[in-house]
């Protein structure tokens, strides 16, 4: 494959932000009226949005990685230090969500006390493995995540769009943002070599009265990170073909 120099791409970048905001000075589209030159975050965020060109897909061996060879792991062991999950937020985020309100929030348990708090909260089937796993991910969602709108989605006044919405939306889009940014964390999680037993078996409420009362946060789903034991799997389960899950109109 032949080699693309730096300054081939940096003219290709120069290029493709001229063409998203007609010039460099004056934005159009969802950015009209923004002085990108007097507005550095902005502009640092476009630069950064298009540095890195992704001409090819991943290598078979990375997309068996993250999916085909991937299980959801019931036995889980080992050690995950700090910086593991601090990296593997720093991947998460980056995913999308709607507006980019990122309504997801992680409590990590790890301590024999933030143990303790959850366990009341399994199901039975589900309290062994999770107490023995290293760390425990509770995914939350912050039904007051439009209050980050103005950072998160400075461009326009985002926050209005959900504020004052009634209970049964905020619910909506933050569950579904945080069912996203889940799912986001388990392909990070494989990406970092560690291994995820995704569940739903416990009782929000209790979770919720135990780490989050006080606050507008409830509970999604759990994920237990650690490194899974490959003799405690199952067979895997079958998958829907494309034909029975998809259509292409």
């Amino acid at each position: 494959m032949a080699r693309v120099s730096g300054a081939a791409i940096a003219q290709r970048q120069r290029a493709r932000r001229v063409a998203i905001c007609g010039s460099r000075h004056h934005a159009c589209g969802p950015w009209a009226g923004w002085n990108l030159r007097r507005d550095s975050t902005l502009a640092s965020c476009l630069h950064r949005t298009t540095r890195i060109p992704m001409p090819e897909a991943l290598p078979d061996a990375t997309l068996a990685r993250l999916f085909r060879e991937a299980r959801t792991h019931n036995a889980i062991g080992g050690e995950v230090d700090d910086a593991t999950l601090r990296a593997l937020y720093d991947l998460l985020k980056f995913g999308p969500t709607e507006a980019n309100s990122c309504p997801a929030r992680f409590v990590f348990v790890r301590s024999p006390e933030a143990k303790a708090k959850l366990a009341p909260a399994l199901s039975d089937g589900n309290r062994d493995k999770t107490l023995a796993a290293p760390v425990t991910v509770i995914v939350g969602h912050d039904l007051a995540f439009y209050d980050k709108l103005p950072v998160l989605f400075p461009h326009t006044d985002a926050r209005s769009w959900f504020a004052g919405s009634d209970q049964a939306r905020l619910e909506r889009v933050g569950l579904r943002g945080s069912s996203m940014q889940g799912a986001y964390l388990i392909l990070a999680a494989r990406a970092l070599g560690l291994d995820c037993g995704p569940m739903s078996g416990f009782d929000n409420a209790m979770v919720d009265a135990a780490f989050f009362a006080g606050t507008s946060i409830r509970s999604n789903i759990l994920v237990n990170l650690g490194h899974g034991d490959p003799a405690q799997l199952f067979p895997r389960s079958p998958r829907l073909s494309f034909d029975e899950a998809a259509r292409i109109e």
